[in-house]
Order: structure tokens, then C-alpha cells, then sequence
């Protein structure tokens, strides 16, 4: 089955970076020098989405890793034992 050339999990991760960003750009020009705790809180939210995101994939492409070598192993011939 061919892969589908988006990558649902690079659009998450450029969109969570993105409105985090626009949000910390946002609360500056707002609220000012009072935006600096709330800053932080996005900023950790946006670090937090980004390991999140890297974990999944690095799962997923584990998962991936695993079912190409089961077809692999599973399309050798058997040797027989003596």
C-alpha cells in the first residue's frame, strides 16, 4: 500500500508550533511585561506537544520496523533441521 505524501503528524506539529508562536506573539502585545508567566505556560505546552508528537512516530515507525520484518521472516523459506 503506498504512503500518502501528507504527514499528518508534521501538519500537527507545525500547527501546534505555529499557533503557539502567534499565541506568545499575542499575549506580549497584549498584556506586556505581565505575558511572562503566561509565555512560559505556552512555551511548555508547545515543548510538551512536540515530544509528544516525537514519540509517536518514533512509535509508529517501530511498529512499521516490525510488521516488514514479521513479512520478511514469514516469505523465507524454512531450512530443515537435521
Amino acid at each position: 500500500m503506498p504512503q500518502s505524501s501528507f504527514d499528518t503528524l508534521r501538519a500537527l506539529a507545525i500547527g501546534s508550533q505555529a499557533l503557539g508562536l502567534a499565541l506568545i506573539i499575542t499575549l506580549e502585545t497584549v498584556l506586556g511585561d505581565g505575558a511572562r508567566p503566561w509565555q512560559g505556560a505556552v512555551l511548555a505546552v508547545m515543548v510538551a506537544c512536540a515530544l509528544v508528537i516525537a514519540l509517536v512516530r518514533m512509535y509508529r515507525n517501530k511498529r512499521r520496523q516490525k510488521r516488514l520484518a514479521e513479512r520478511l521472516e514469514a516469505s523465507e523459506p524454512k531450512k530443515h533441521e537435521r
